[in-house]
């Protein structure tokens, strides 16, 4: 299971759970926190019936005396993510990720040389799938962020007594790993979710795909870059990843024409009039590819093929992949989209969504960080200085409405 399935599933958990049962952990923090204590208590028998020696039970829990009410409040709150593929793309595929990326294929080569040998793992896809996951590592130092695993997953755990089946597995596997002493509890640490290190593995996964590549005796996604892309190179491998083969091509298509569903060769495809975009030839046209169109009739179009699958088993979502997938070209000098998404409005650059959010704050709009990603506090900030202004309240980090920021 991959992390992002993992929180999808939290996501109903936690709706199951209902509103209820949140308020009564911030309503009443007393009688919540001797529920919870209660709750440790008695999964202590069960997780020693798993194989958790009884000792390391009771040094992962010490100190954790309450339920975390942020985690409940996250997994309540997840939404499903419905906004159009540019928004999605734009914060993930931009020119400081790009930059940032090769940066650190030059960082690691040597590291990315091994691994790419051993696993046969293009290094490009790697460090994207390390960008899209904790932003090249920068996530994991963030305090607002990270937070012990234990405590996550046993308060996840606790907050639904009747589907909490996936938490409850997931924290006896975590604490099989401090068992192993590959990370100590004070280091284990993780998202609300229990993803944890570089990129971003539960602890079932860790357990199935953790490798020790730098050879210091540990598997330690959490400190070690080595570790955590060969982790990655391991998941990708076992799942039927094809060495020296892409992800999958941007393509022009015939106009007026209607295409078949489901796989077909690359031949084929040809044959139906569909050409790569930017005029070069497929690299083998008996690889068997599906036409995606991931932003709708508007938008980019692609054939993708068996590397894209298995990029979704790291997480199973068409966008997650194309993200990586894209991201990995640019990286690697590939190239970018020669048809772009359809935006409604003229894209900022990431040094300019940077200078977006600062002046947003500047009007006293906008109290979030300056890190270029247009989420929802600073969507509410553009619309309301839209408002403000007497604009069209759209909410998109355009142009036009950094232009109209500047100017006053």
């Amino acid at each position: 299971m991959t992390v992002r399935t993992a929180i999808r599933r939290l996501a109903g958990l936690a709706a199951a759970a209902g509103l209820s049962m949140a308020l009564s952990l911030s309503a009443s923090p007393a009688f919540a926190d001797s529920g919870f204590r209660n709750w440790v208590a008695s999964f202590r028998a069960t997780a020693v019936a798993s194989g958790v020696s009884g000792a390391i039970y009771d040094r992962a829990f010490r100190g954790i005396d309450d339920a975390d009410p942020e985690v409940i409040e996250k997994a309540r709150t997840q939404p499903e993510f419905k906004a159009p593929a540019w928004d999605y793309f734009d914060n993930r595929v931009h020119d400081q990720s790009i930059a940032t990326g090769r940066a650190m294929a030059t960082k690691w080569k040597p590291w990315l040389d091994r691994i790419e040998q051993r696993y046969g793992v293009d290094r490009y896809t790697l460090l994207a799938i390390w960008s899209m996951e904790t932003n090249y590592g920068e996530m994991l130092k963030r305090t607002d962020v990270m937070r012990s695993v234990v405590r996550s997953l046993a308060t996840l755990g606790y907050a639904d007594k009747q589907r909490s089946k996936y938490a409850r597995t997931q924290l006896i596997a975590a604490l099989k790993i401090l068992q192993t002493g590959d990370i100590d509890e004070s280091h284990l640490q993780g998202s609300w979710a229990g993803a944890m290190g570089h990129t971003q593995f539960i602890p079932t996964s860790y357990q199935t795909y953790a490798v020790d590549m730098d050879g210091n005796g540990k598997r330690d996604i959490w400190n070690s870059v080595p570790d955590a892309l060969a982790t990655a190179a391991n998941l990708l491998r076992k799942n039927g990843w094809q060495s020296g083969r892409t992800w999958g091509y941007e393509v022009t298509l015939p106009a007026g024409r209607k295409f078949p569903s489901g796989h077909l060769s690359l031949a084929k495809w040809q044959e139906l009039g569909v050409v790569r975009a930017n005029g070069k030839p497929f690299r083998s046209t008996s690889d068997r590819a599906e036409l995606k169109l991931p932003g709708g009739s508007d938008g980019p179009a692609f054939l993708v093929i068996k590397n894209f699958s298995v990029i979704k088993r790291y997480n199973n979502a068409d966008k997650y992949a194309f993200a990586v997938g894209l991201l990995a070209d640019e990286i690697a000098g590939f190239g970018g989209l020669v048809h772009d998404w359809n935006r409604p409005f003229t894209k900022l650059s990431f040094e300019e969504k940077q200078e977006l959010q600062q002046r947003l704050s500047q009007h006293g709009l906008y109290d979030g960080k300056f890190d270029g990603k247009i989420g929802s506090g600073s969507k509410a900030a553009i619309t309301a200085y839209q408002a403000q202004m007497g604009l069209a309240q759209d909410g998109y980090p355009s142009l036009e409405v950094l232009k109209w920021l500047r100017k006053k």
